[in-house]
């Protein structure tokens, strides 16, 4: 899997058109749960607002199946939609995002309501800071105790972290590196060791 962006941290926005407030929230979220639990803080904050509508991609931008959004009570296919291709255009992952509507007493019509909607995100989305998301891999390498202080700073330059040690008969260490560095890990190992270490991957 590549490397992505993700919000680094929540941001708020706030718009108005025609006399209706738009407050745009976003926030970080690594699963389900994580955006439920975030749009649901959004509606205790703003317990106000006519509507809370929102959406999330809680994954990987384009292949996460976890994904979902709300009209939250607008007309079907005026806010929640529209909010979801923002995020998936401009390809964030885990990331979700609540609009909430003050009602200014004029209607702005379907097609108001999505740009309203659109724009609100989009704007969010331009203070954004982002980070970056590398998916990893977890693994092993076990070895003769000999070899354990070389080995470990040839993993500190790989970027290799260490998670867990155990030591038994020989030296098993569980580690974690970023996917696509599986093949370059083991040869490095391989070579330091003279093929005395092996490593393995679930």
């Amino acid at each position: 899997m590549q490397r992505y962006p993700i919000p680094a941290a929540a941001v708020t926005v706030e718009s108005v058109v025609k006399r209706s407030r738009f407050v745009c929230d976003i926030a970080p979220v690594a699963s389900r749960d994580e955006a439920q639990a975030f749009i649901e803080s959004i509606r205790a904050r703003e317990p106000d607002a006519r509507h809370h509508c929102w959406a999330y991609i809680a994954g990987h931008p384009v292949s996460s199946i976890e994904r979902a959004s709300s009209d939250a009570g607008e007309p079907q296919g005026t806010a929640g939609k529209p909010m979801l291709n923002v995020l998936q255009h401009k390809g964030i992952g885990e990331i979700a995002v609540v609009v909430s509507r003050y009602f200014g007493g004029i209607k702005l019509g379907a097609g108001g309501l999505v740009r309203a909607y659109s724009t609100a995100v989009q704007q969010g989305v331009d203070v954004l800071v982002l980070a970056e998301r590398v998916p990893t891999l977890a693994g092993s390498i076990r070895f003769p105790f000999a070899l354990e202080s070389g080995l470990r700073r040839l993993l500190e330059q790989m970027a290799v972290t260490i998670v867990d040690a155990d030591y038994q008969s020989d030296v098993v260490l569980t580690i974690v590196l970023p996917c696509g560095r599986e093949q370059a890990l083991i040869d490095a190992v391989i070579n330091h060791s003279h093929g005395t270490a092996m490593v393995s991957f679930p």
